[in-house]
């Protein structure tokens, strides 16, 4: 089956929110958050906000873009939000935003990042994923931004995606 052969799925339905509270185990030397222990929450809602757009199992190709723009100190809310914002054939790009979260509810953006991941079937080979359905005028603006970070990576030269069959 091919991805154009797919009912189309909304962009809305990937959407995935997490909570964390940062305990002393999650942290490193100088106090904060240890940045492994982050990237490992947003492999997991990565994979799970990839998981609702195509409907079985997934793996991270790759994590790019990722800022760490605040320190996360013990005792905080750290709120982690998922979204497919971009599909190719077999891929598609998740974007992670992490915010911190203080008592009012208010939130402060940490951390961006965008994750590469890829749909797997049941052969555990790649796998076509619905088209994506864009409802929203930011929806549309994040697919384009998306489709041209896509490009980009796949341009480079040294691009570890590109040696992998059947990526797409």
């Amino acid at each position: 089956m091919t991805s154009s052969n797919l009912p189309p799925k909304r962009a809305a339905e990937s959407v995935t929110e997490s909570v964390q509270v940062v305990m002393p185990n999650h942290l490193n030397g100088a106090g904060r958050i240890f940045g492994g222990q982050l990237v490992a929450w947003i492999d997991v809602i990565g994979g799970i906000a990839a998981r609702r757009h195509c409907g079985c199992a997934v793996t991270t190709a790759a994590i790019d873009n990722l800022q760490f723009r605040e320190p996360v100190y013990v005792n905080e809310v750290v709120v982690l939000r998922a979204r497919v914002t971009f599909v190719g054939r077999t891929s598609m790009e998740v974007r992670v935003d992490t915010f911190v979260e203080d008592v009012s509810g208010t939130r402060k953006l940490v951390n961006t990042a965008y994750l590469t991941e890829i749909a797997l079937g049941a052969d555990g080979h790649p796998t076509p994923v619905p088209p994506l359905l864009c409802e929203t005028m930011q929806e549309k603006a994040e697919f384009e931004a998306g489709r041209r970070r896509r490009e980009r990576r796949l341009s480079k030269a040294d691009n570890p995606l590109s040696t992998l069959s059947g990526i797409s």
